[in-house]
């Protein structure tokens, strides 16, 4: 199982990183080929598979079978139904928990659910909660409200609430493209709230300084996804980064 996988890496008190693919920004599967095998070598646990615009469950299904060569987990991190695939490990299923539209909330889960069981999936249950003082594909997409980056409190509120709901995970994420990633106070603060629960932290990081800073603030797993598209060397000194922790 992948969460036992996650448990037992954690419990070396070793740090983790995810590489996100969004099947949108996947030109042709050589390429990608090539960016698994970099960060794959790098170190990387899981690549995380989703973005926040609709895509062809067919894409996601080539990229799933593509991942399988390389003997990491797969896991979905779908913006929406379309995001599903058979062949997956997991599924992030998130719960976008400051957003004005229930059916990022708790809609779209009552309609894949039943998918989801069929399949066979296994299910991390996470809290979703996107933070920053602009507006990210996700954020638009999402229709959430960014919690700001100087109010690391109701990131912490947020966040007990996916604990005492009884979510494994809790993801603060910056979303895509961010000019900054969330803060150390901020990812201290919430990790010092909700203490045994997984912290997930992604969006804006750019360096393997300060993917190495968030990790020392109390983030149990960095993603990185548009750094490993743009500039992969970069993403890799990342990985590498994180690993050392």
């Amino acid at each position: 199982m992948v969460y036992r996988l996650i448990e037992k890496e954690l419990s070396s008190d070793s740090k983790l990183h995810f590489t996100l693919i969004d099947p949108e920004k996947v030109t042709n599967l050589e390429w990608l080929s090539k960016v698994l095998k970099k960060v794959v070598d790098a170190g990387t646990d899981a690549i995380l598979i989703g973005g926040s615009l609709q895509v062809f469950i067919d894409d996601v299904e080539r990229i799933v079978a593509l991942i399988e060569e390389f003997d990491k987990p797969s896991i979905l991190f779908p913006g929406n139904l379309t995001g599903l695939a058979r062949n997956a490990d997991a599924i992030l299923f998130i719960s976008l928990l400051n957003s004005d539209n229930p059916y990022y909330i708790i809609g779209a889960h009552v309609i894949a659910a039943p998918l989801i069981k069929r399949i066979g999936l296994e299910v991390l249950p996470t809290g979703y909660i996107v933070v920053g003082n602009w507006d990210t594909s996700v954020s638009i997409i999402g229709r959430a409200r960014p919690i700001p980056y100087d109010k690391p409190g109701i990131g912490v509120a947020y966040a007990l609430a996916a604990k005492f709901l009884g979510m494994k995970f809790v993801y603060l994420e910056a979303g895509s493209g961010a000019l900054q990633p969330v803060p150390q106070t901020f990812v201290k603060a919430v990790k010092k709230a909700v203490e045994d629960t997984i912290l997930i932290v992604g969006g804006g990081i750019r360096s393997s300084e300060k993917a190495a800073e968030i990790a020392n603030a109390g983030a149990d797993i960095i993603v990185t996804g548009t750094i490993v598209e743009e500039k992969l060397d970069e993403a890799v000194k990342i990985i590498e980064a994180v690993k050392r922790k």
